[in-house]
């Protein structure tokens, strides 16, 4: 913000007008229509926590007949022979967190696991497995396998973009985030806070030079904790 007390003093219309002219730049966009709306049915009750880390090994005859309900093939395309074999190499390449070209060998082609997990986070696959895992009754072998769909949805965020993160925000999965929560976009606080700080802006038209610049200190505060940070080491991600 300039400093209106130094120098030639603008006008008060023109200072106003030049806030109100930096607001497309200040405040966030809302929201695509309906994206909220499209979360609003997940609850917010849910305690945020972090789990415990599971090395990797390969899935257990129990855990792929709890898992393969979700992966069963719908639509077009070849259908899947072994899903064992796709899910070991995705929870690897996950709990690893490295690029899929490191996968082993072993695990069969990176390319062909890599393609595969993202049809399934096209197809809202880790989201429903995510959402299943955090409810109060989830069956016992979710809750094993919590910290490999953490951080499965944790990399398919790349894909589901902020309605991933919200959805992890209400589920109360911090270790499903990039980053500590507190750091991240908020937009359920961004559908609240919006609207005031537009009518905050535009309450301050007439007012003092000395308003102006205390109004764009808020709404520039408020921005930081709607957005989040610009900026977030990968040493702050949660194990």
């Amino acid at each position: 913000m300039p400093q209106l007390g130094k120098g030639k003093r603008k006008t008060q219309p023109q200072g106003i007008l030049w806030l109100l002219a930096k607001l497309s730049y200040i405040l966030p966009a809302p929201p695509p229509a309906g994206t909220l709306a499209k979360m609003s049915h997940y609850p917010h009750h849910y305690h945020p926590h972090l789990t415990t880390p599971l090395p990797w090994r390969p899935l257990r005859d129990d855990e792929l007949q709890a898992l393969a309900p979700y992966f069963i093939h719908h639509g077009a395309g070849r259908p899947i022979f072994d899903i064992r074999a796709r899910l070991d190499a995705i929870f690897w390449a996950v709990t690893h967190n490295g690029p899929w070209k490191d996968l082993p060998a072993a695990l069969g082609p990176a390319d062909t696991a890599s393609r595969q997990f993202r049809r399934w986070a096209h197809k809202g696959v880790w989201s429903q497995l995510l959402k299943h895992a955090a409810m109060p009754g989830a069956p016992p072998i979710l809750r094993r396998l919590e910290h490999w769909l953490c951080r499965a949805f944790r990399r398919a965020l790349r894909i589901l973009k902020m309605p991933g993160i919200a959805l992890a925000r209400r589920l109360g999965m911090d270790s499903a985030l990039p980053a500590p929560s507190a750091m991240l976009p908020n937009p359920d606080l961004s559908e609240t806070l919006l609207p005031l700080m537009r009518r905050l802006a535009q309450l301050a038209l007439g007012r003092p030079a000395r308003t102006v610049r205390a109004v764009s200190s808020l709404l520039k505060s408020c921005q930081k904790v709607i957005t989040g940070a610009r900026r977030i080491p990968k040493c702050l991600a949660p194990p």
